[in-house]
């Protein structure tokens, strides 16, 4: 039986703590971005986690 490929794609799109928790970048960080509140602007800045069924099925991904 072949060796299962990771999907590569996710793998750049999110980043696994030494926990094992995975977490994802916050999206809309590209522009329009001069209308936002600093305090907006800020929070897209921090990684988010992601819910536990997400969780899962990129764990499946990934291996």
């Amino acid at each position: 039986m072949p060796k299962r490929k990771s999907n590569r794609a996710l793998m750049k799109k999110i980043k696994i703590s030494k926990n094992g928790k995975i977490k994802r970048r916050s999206t809309g960080q590209n522009h329009f971005n001069g209308k936002e509140p600093g305090k907006k602007t800020r929070n897209k800045r921090r990684d988010k986690k992601l819910f536990k069924t997400d969780e899962k099925n990129i764990a499946k991904a990934l291996v």
